[in-house]
């Protein structure tokens, strides 16, 4: 198998004034193209900060990151943010929509940022959402959609540009039995059909059943897989 994502002794301190908080210390990490990885642990045990870093929103302190082979640790913020723009889809337990756009038009501009331009796929935005059981909810903007809809929204969001990796932080967090089911059954189907690289953090044990590997941290160190 071909490690996609790979970390080699990473840590990461947040310093405020002369106080240092140790997120990570010293985490090793390969992660396989096409696996489906649930990361878990207690609130603080640095698997957000983790995540961030493997989607290059965080520079560590030390140690190297590495995405298909690319060592992102230390390089500029536009080539960062290049990679995630090709590379990387993300999905946050606070929905992070535009209020004024519809549900077609938060992906539709998520296809703009991607390849450049204004053009899109309206074909292929219309069957993501139909996968989400949204084709009736294309024209609502976010407030007049529930909870469970606007997350899923914002799955379809993530991954219309057909990212090689997804990054997903606590994405059943906030919804209920039947929306969890509609959110983890995509990220089967991407996984499983298309062969999609799914790195997932969860506290619900159900939700890490999904996946084919689970590792678990605490302290800033993983202690089991």
């Amino acid at each position: 198998m071909t490690p996609i994502l790979e970390t080699e002794d990473l840590v990461k301190i947040y310093k405020v004034g002369k106080v240092e908080t140790h997120a990570l210390r010293g985490v090793s990490l390969s992660v396989n193209k096409g696996e489906f990885v649930a990361i878990m642990g207690q609130s603080g045990c640095g698997k957000s900060t983790l995540l961030h870093l493997l989607g290059g929103l965080l520079s560590p302190t030390s140690g190297r990151i590495l995405i298909d082979g690319e060592d992102i640790s230390n390089i500029s913020d536009a080539k960062r943010t290049d990679i995630r723009r090709r590379k990387i889809g993300f999905v946050f337990q606070r929905f992070n929509l535009f209020p004024t756009l519809t549900a077609d038009g938060n992906l539709k501009l998520a296809e703009r940022i991607h390849q450049g331009n204004g053009k899109g796929d309206a074909a292929k935005r219309r069957e993501t959402l139909k996968l989400l059981k949204l084709e009736n909810k294309m024209d609502n903007k976010p407030l007049e959609l529930s909870g469970g809809e606007q997350q899923r929204v914002a799955l379809a969001r993530a991954v219309i540009n057909s990212p090689a990796i997804i990054l997903a932080d606590e994405p059943t967090g906030n919804l209920d039995t039947e929306n969890s089911e509609i959110v983890l059954d995509m990220f089967n189907e991407l996984n499983q059909r298309f062969g999609q690289t799914i790195i997932m953090i969860t506290h619900n044990p159900e939700a890490a059943r999904h996946c084919s590997r689970i590792i678990y941290m605490r302290d800033g160190h993983i202690v089991e897989e």
